[in-house]
């Protein structure tokens, strides 16, 4: 894939892109109290960390985790997946244009390349959340929509000129008693603060190019220390599978032949998984 570096141009169409698209709903207004968060661990207790488990009577996020409420994962092709909410709330991840059959509510990006982002989103999409603010500083997205609450964490990117702080960011979306994640392009390992931001993830989509991103042992390192119980690899190009599987021995490992998988709390794995789904 052919690096994506941005001209003065696409710079400025990034810009006015993100400030025409970036939802009212999704920022969180100063003062504002943040919704409450399930997956996201006490950044005030750094390194040692306790999980937050929220509960809120007003979205119905977390209150049922019975088997009957399934959530839909379905990779699409590259670093998109689509998330699809018990109630049907549809996400697509790194949104370049194309989500199959899904015509999404919510999109999140990040730019590292073309294939990550797209300049004209579909306008019937509803939230269209950059990854990163070109206004200078971190994007922050806090939004709700019916079962689902999305925000994000900031990471820093690869460019030309080194790294480019908060240039990335990782998703976590909150729905059906799961913490989903997609780290997005990551470029360098975790800090203990990142760790603390992101949570607990019951499911955690990676990029194991090995290249691109970051080394397939970084990656395999930070699978371990987030302990997912599902690992959904993405972002693969023609190196085998098997190298990035070879850093996670302690991992199980499944080859579904489909692309989707159907989640809830009750059928997580036991021992944490790596999933393969087909076309990765």
């Amino acid at each position: 894939m052919k690096a994506f570096a941005p001209s003065r141009m696409s710079l400025a169409i990034l810009a006015c892109l993100a400030l025409t698209i970036l939802p009212v709903r999704a920022q969180q207004a100063a003062g504002e109290e943040e919704p409450p968060s399930q997956c996201r661990a006490i950044a005030g207790l750094v390194p040692h960390a306790t999980f937050v488990q929220g509960e809120d009577a007003g979205r119905g996020l977390f209150q049922d985790r019975s088997r009957e409420r399934v959530t839909e994962i379905t990779y699409v092709g590259h670093s998109t997946f689509v998330i699809e909410s018990p109630e049907g709330v549809t996400v697509a991840t790194d949104y370049a244009g194309y989500s199959g059959e899904f015509m999404p509510d919510i999109v999140t990006m990040n730019k590292a390349h073309s294939s990550h982002f797209t300049l004209y989103p579909d306008p019937a999409i509803a939230h269209v959340l950059p990854g990163w603010n070109p206004a200078g500083g971190a994007a922050r997205h806090r939004l709700t929509e019916g079962d689902v609450y999305v925000r994000n964490v900031p990471t820093d990117i690869r460019g030309y000129d080194g790294m480019e702080p908060d240039g990335n960011s990782i998703f976590v979306f909150e729905t059906g008693g799961l913490c989903i994640g997609h780290l997005g392009h990551l470029h360098h390992l975790l800090t203990e603060e990142d760790y603390s931001a992101i949570g607990r993830l019951d499911i955690v989509m990676v990029p194991v190019d090995g290249g691109m991103t970051m080394s397939q042992a970084g990656m395999g390192e930070i699978a371990e220390r987030l302990r997912s119980s599902i690992v959904l690899p993405m972002h693969r190009f023609r190196g085998p599978i098997e190298r990035f599987l070879d850093k996670l021995p302690d991992f199980a490992v499944e080859r579904p032949a489909s692309r989707s998988i159907s989640v809830s709390p009750a059928t997580l794995p036991r021992q944490p998984t790596v999933i393969v789904l087909e076309g990765v």
